[in-house]
């Protein structure tokens, strides 16, 4: 799978059942001697009442619960 098909699969919490987005713009953090990936990052777009602010969710390769079809499902508990 490529990195640019798992920008458009929508992010879900698993235990809390929350919907974290859609990446649209992603990262991944990968060890360069051994190339595995240790986390994907992507920004959370956030408004504020004066501004918009922009932060990096990282979501570690062991949080990864499920990649499905159109949907990454993390456990962040792990």
């Amino acid at each position: 799978m490529r990195l640019s098909e798992m920008s458009a699969k929508e992010i879900v919490d698993y235990e809390q059942g929350e919907r974290l987005g859609v990446p649209g713009r992603l990262d991944a953090r990968i060890d360069e001697t051994t190339g595995e990936i240790h986390a994907f990052l992507f920004p959370t777009n956030r408004w504020t009442p004066f501004r918009r602010s922009e932060d990096m969710l990282e979501i570690h390769w062991r949080h990864i619960h499920t990649i499905g079809e159109d949907m990454i499902i993390v456990d962040r508990t792990k």
